[in-house]
């Protein structure tokens, strides 16, 4: 898949493509900004990530263009948040608004689900899963909500690794139990409930309190 970067800070340019990069993706980074449409043209991306202050015209203008032309997703990228910013991207045709500074790991989550939902993309690997806006790094184990990042032991990310592949479903002590005993560790009822306990308050302190529900006798659930 191919993603255009429409961003003339160069730092911010060449940080987002190389972590794309890392996660499979070809990336197309603008350099002239008169000629943006042209580029979307000739290189026809599946996904155009676009800054809104750019020189000449901001991205509203060119999300325009690009609309004309192709319903392409568009992630719009800015240091503004203003309600009216955001109202602006949508307007404009745009997909989803994420504001700076963010964690790339978000921004591929965000990029997936876009891509799954545009395309029924079932090849993009699910290396973050995101649910509520909490997104999973599947990767490194790291949770993350509202730009803020926890880190997990591997018991507490393989036990929200399964609520969160079964979201809407309640799963059992047992299943989980017997998904951490595959690595060969000895978990019992009291250790399970312990790493819920710290798992749950981690997600609290990121500002996610009552994400995973107790279902008295039957197991746990994220809605």
């Amino acid at each position: 898949m191919k993603i255009m970067i429409v961003e003339d800070d160069v730092t911010i340019r060449d940080m987002v493509a190389e972590a794309l990069s890392k996660w499979g993706f070809e990336t197309v980074k603008v350099e002239d900004f008169n000629q943006v449409l042209k580029m979307f043209l000739n290189e026809n991306p599946h996904l155009v990530l676009m800054d809104i202050n750019l020189p000449s015209f901001d991205g509203f203008y060119w999300c325009n263009k690009i609309r004309d032309v192709s319903k392409v997703p568009i992630i719009f990228l800015s240091s503004r948040n203003t309600p009216m910013d955001m109202v602006m991207s949508m307007n404009t045709g745009g997909d989803d608004f994420i504001q700076k500074p963010f964690y790339s790991d978000v921004l591929v989550a965000k990029i997936n689900a876009l891509l799954r939902r545009t395309y029924s993309y079932v090849e993009v690997q699910p290396n973050a899963i995101e649910h509520e806006g909490v997104v999973l790094n599947i990767k490194d184990g790291d949770v993350f909500y509202k730009e803020q990042k926890a880190e997990l032991t591997k018991n507490e990310f393989k036990i929200l690794h399964i609520l969160m592949q079964k979201t809407g479903t309640i799963v059992s002590r047992e299943t989980i139990m017997r998904s951490l005993w595959e690595d060969e560790s000895f978990v019992d009822d009291n250790t399970l409930t312990v790493n819920i306990t710290r798992l749950r308050k981690k997600l609290s302190q990121l500002g996610k309190e009552n994400y995973i529900i107790t279902k008295k006798g039957q197991g746990y659930l994220i809605q």
